[in-house]
Formats: C-alpha cells, sequence, structure tokens
C-alpha cells in the first residue's frame, strides 16, 4: 500500500512540494489526540523536513503546499502574504447563478457561534472573489451551478461565507447551507484546482493543476 506522499504527491523538488489534499482531512493538526491526524502529520512521516506554508480547510480538496527548506518557506509564504500567488478553485453551489461578479465584503469569525465566520462590511481587513459561472445542471432535481472562483485575499471560510452571502452556498456544506443543501452530496464540493508562485530560487513561474473531482 502506498504511504500518504507518495498518494498525493504531485511536484517535489529541494525547496517545496505541492500535495494533493483530500477533502476530509485536516491541513495541520488540531488541538487533543482527536484531532492529530493531518496532511502535515502524515508528511512528516516521510519527510522530516516538512514546513508548513498555507491551509486548505479540512473539507476543501485540492492544491497544498508544503516547504522543504526555510528557503522556500520563507519565500512561498511571503508570496501569500503579499498576494503574489494566483489561486483558483472549483465549486459546486446551489441554485441557478449566471454571469460573473466580484464579492467585496469583509469576513471575520463569529465567536458567539464557533466555528462559524459572518460578514461584516465595516470590518477594516478586506476580503475580496472573483466568480464565474461555468455550468448549470441538476443533483436530485435541484438546480447546480459549477462556479469558478478567485480569492484575491484568504480570509478563513472566505470562499464559504461569500457565496452564503451571494444567496448560493456551496452545496454539501455542513456549516452554510441548509438541510437540503447539505444533502446534495456526500462532500463539501469546493476545490482548489489551480495554483501559480514565483520558484524561490529560479524566479520563474511555476503552475500547477489538481482535477477536480466533482
Amino acid at each position: 500500500m502506498p504511504d500518504f506522499l507518495t498518494e498525493h504527491l504531485i511536484y517535489k523538488d529541494e525547496d517545496f512540494m505541492v500535495i494533493h489534499k483530500p477533502a476530509g482531512l485536516l491541513s495541520v493538526p488540531g488541538k487533543g489526540e482527536a484531532l492529530y491526524d493531518s496532511v502535515l502529520t502524515r508528511l512528516v512521516q516521510n519527510e522530516p523536513k516538512t514546513l508548513l506554508i498555507h491551509r486548505l480547510d479540512r473539507d476543501t480538496s485540492g492544491l497544498l503546499v508544503f516547504a522543504l527548506t526555510r528557503l522556500g518557506q520563507n519565500s512561498i509564504s511571503r508570496q501569500f502574504q503579499e498576494r503574489q500567488t494566483h489561486k483558483v478553485y472549483q465549486a459546486l453551489v446551489a441554485g441557478h447563478l449566471e454571469g460573473h461578479g466580484c464579492i467585496d465584503i469583509p469576513v471575520i469569525y463569529d465567536p458567539s457561534r464557533p466555528p462559524l465566520h459572518i460578514v461584516d462590511a465595516n470590518h477594516t481587513k478586506p476580503a475580496i472573489t472573483h466568480w464565474t459561472a461555468l455550468a448549470h445542471f441538476e443533483i436530485n432535481g435541484q438546480a447546480v451551478t459549477r462556479v469558478e472562483l478567485v480569492p484575491i485575499t484568504g480570509r478563513a471560510h472566505q470562499l464559504r461565507v461569500h457565496l452564503q452571502h451571494l444567496g448560493h452556498p456551496i452545496v454539501g456544506d455542513t456549516l452554510y447551507a441548509n438541510l437540503a443543501q447539505q444533502r446534495l452530496t456526500d462532500r463539501l464540493c469546493l476545490h482548489a484546482y489551480k495554483i501559480s508562485f514565483t520558484h524561490p530560487k529560479t524566479s520563474q513561474t511555476v503552475n500547477f493543476e489538481c482535477p477536480v473531482p466533482f
């Protein structure tokens, strides 16, 4: 049986590696033994030099970048912080959504309902998502739209909250969709399928893609 690294590796060189994260697995360990299992803890078993760069929500699948040197970690982390990376997601959302647009409204943590986040127009840190409708179909008689999402910022739960705010929550989202929308699929239909950034040594743009599983 292949180890996790072998099974999910997309690219690897001296400074970083790109992994296909499956849905349902934490990016990093949570608090307590029950939440210890994660992409990071599995990778360290095979590659002890693995260093964290960024995260995906537990139920989101797709491209996740880890460093293998301090150079790689510092360079790529800085690009994330300074919005120099380009990330593209796909999602299935409830309802019939046409065209394209930009959602520009801050997203903040709601301490009264953890782990939920909410939109707050008065918050100072922006949250910006560009979206484009790609296709329309039905699941169990319910209208669904495939959308492409390009987050300009990287707030926690940003895409999930922005689509709920738009009136088209992601199907399978147990936090932000209603019960009927949750039951349309057996997973959160959100996938990080493209990412590009500057290589820490060559200064060339590198591009990675992970096929959408839904």
